[in-house]
């Protein structure tokens, strides 16, 4: 028998409930595990996290929306990620785990032999979390790293924070989407990550969505992507003070390369996670999906460019 789904939406657990899972997780009959928004005592989240370990079959883990709500639930979690081998995809998007939670998770979490996919947004996290979170994102020809990095709404990361990520971005030989939305990085921060972009071998999905953009940091993107090759197929401009001009010049310079790329090979080796099981990410803030005027559409991925097939029910 296949492994199946749990996604279960802000409900109260009960302790029956969690044995349930637990039994599935065990069995190795669980692969998407999702308890998003749920509530449970700490005692169950210490179970879950057991079980979570002793998994052969899991390969994506939903808890978003506050359910790794303390330090100590940050600790059973590291725990579970020490002894798990076969995770790819974590969603802790929502989880108040300060710079703190973070130094205790990177262990776990940078040596990890699967893990893909990680959303840290509105964590709450600091300089010194994305010191840590730099770290997942080995320079290239270094040992393989993540594919997928969102950090949506984390407004504690400075300038010098931002900084660095660029860096890392430049350098990393596998990161293919970074989510950054509902940041406040203004033009200067843009620059920076139009550099990283320019420098990057694989990064497709660029998510700069209500950053505090202004058509400066678009000329610069506009300028790029008509100069110089770039893996860069989407790049989000939502909600920022970008014309819908300068999105709709940007939107068919990438259209165009994506055609001419479309047979081409991947541009990293090894086996992708299962389409299946690709993250669909909980927004900060509900967007709005409309256009600056009827002839002018803008520059937006509606589910990170992955993973359609879990949108009705894994979305906000």
């Amino acid at each position: 028998m296949l492994p199946a789904s749990i996604q279960i939406t802000g409900e109260l657990l009960s302790p029956a409930e969690v044995q349930d899972i637990c039994e599935s997780l065990k069995g190795d009959g669980v692969r998407l595990l999702s308890v998003r928004g749920c509530q449970l005592s700490d005692r169950d989240f210490g179970r879950v996290c057991r079980s979570v370990a002793e998994s052969r079959s899991l390969a994506q883990l939903n808890l978003n929306l506050g359910v790794v709500s303390s330090i100590n639930r940050t600790r059973h979690l590291a725990d579970a990620l020490k002894a798990n081998r076969s995770l790819q995809t974590l969603f802790l998007h929502g989880s108040p785990l300060l710079d703190a939670g973070l130094v205790t998770l990177n262990p776990p979490l940078s040596t990890h032999p699967a893990l893909v996919c990680l959303d840290l947004g509105d964590c709450m996290l600091g300089d010194e979390a994305l010191g840590l979170i730099c770290g997942m994102l080995p320079p290239d020809g270094a040992k393989s790293g993540l594919r997928e990095l969102t950090l949506s709404a984390n407004p504690g990361i400075s300038t010098k924070g931002w900084t660095r990520l660029a860096i890392a971005v430049a350098h990393s030989s596998q990161l293919r989407v970074l989510n950054l939305d509902y940041n406040p990085l203004g033009d200067q921060i843009a620059g920076m990550l139009a550099v990283a972009v320019a420098s990057s071998r694989t990064l497709e999905v660029l998510d700069l969505e209500g950053t505090g953009l202004t058509n400066q940091s678009a000329q610069v993107f506009l300028n790029m992507v008509e100069n110089y090759p770039t893996s860069l197929r989407v790049l989000v401009l939502a909600e920022n003070d970008v014309s819908p001009e300068l999105q709709q010049q940007i939107y068919d310079l990438l259209s165009e390369a994506e055609d001419d790329d479309r047979e081409a090979p991947p541009p990293f080796s090894g086996p992708a996670p299962s389409r299946a099981l690709l993250p669909i990410r909980d927004k900060y803030q509900p967007p709005t999906w409309l256009p600056h005027s009827n002839s002018s559409p803008q520059v937006v991925l509606l589910t990170s460019g992955l993973g359609e097939s879990l949108l009705a029910e894994t979305e906000m």
